[in-house]
């Protein structure tokens, strides 16, 4: 059975705008934000917070 609540959700990858780290998996509703997400994130491969960005499929 499908959850409802998951209805409308795409489920993406974040990656880091400075060395291209992918370190972040997330879920957002794509129908009420179509713009591609940012968020300051820490990367482990550069050791501080840095802007990530929603990678290309």
């Amino acid at each position: 059975m499908a959850n409802k609540k998951a209805k409308g959700r795409e489920s993406i990858i974040l990656k880091c705008t400075v060395c291209g780290e992918e370190a972040y998996i997330t879920s957002y509703n794509k129908k009420k934000h179509p713009e591609k997400m940012e968020a300051n994130k820490y990367c482990p491969h550069c050791r501080k917070v840095q802007l990530f960005k929603e990678r290309k499929k």
